[in-house]
């Protein structure tokens, strides 16, 4: 099941939009592999770049939340710090089984989960305030 990024996704602050970009291609890579009966020895490169990439991303995405005073980014931080942990509890279960079916879909449901729905009801929001300060 592949997951694409569509304009109603953006934000509206190419900085966030094009790291969700990236995060959606990655995604669609672990899909493809698992298509393809290669998501096992994909996940392993998917964890590892989720992890590095997850992190840089939300420092960049907090830090320009700080910028801007945008009055939600206590949220915003406990939800990054949220998914972090999800991703670190993946993490070791990847390296405790494996490659197994159900780490895979995990992996799947939690990028698409927070794609999805991380993008659409708290970043969008960024974008909203973003265009107060425009006025």
């Amino acid at each position: 099941m592949a997951v694409k990024w569509t304009p109603d996704l953006s934000v509206g602050v190419s900085q966030i939009d094009e790291q969700h970009k990236l995060w959606f291609e990655k995604a669609n890579e672990l899909f493809e592999a698992g298509k393809e009966q290669r998501a096992k020895d994909y996940i392993k490169t998917l964890l590892d770049f989720l992890d590095e990439y997850t992190k840089q991303h939300f420092r960049d995405e907090e830090a320009y939340m700080k910028e801007i005073r945008y009055p939600e980014l206590d949220a915003q931080t406990k939800a990054h710090a949220s998914f972090v942990n999800d991703l670190t509890k993946l993490k070791n279960d990847y390296n405790n089984a494996g490659g197994n079916i159900l780490v895979i879909l995990n992996a799947n449901k939690m990028v698409i989960n927070w794609l999805t729905n991380h993008i659409r009801n708290m970043d969008k929001k960024i974008g909203d305030y973003v265009k107060t300060l425009n006025k």
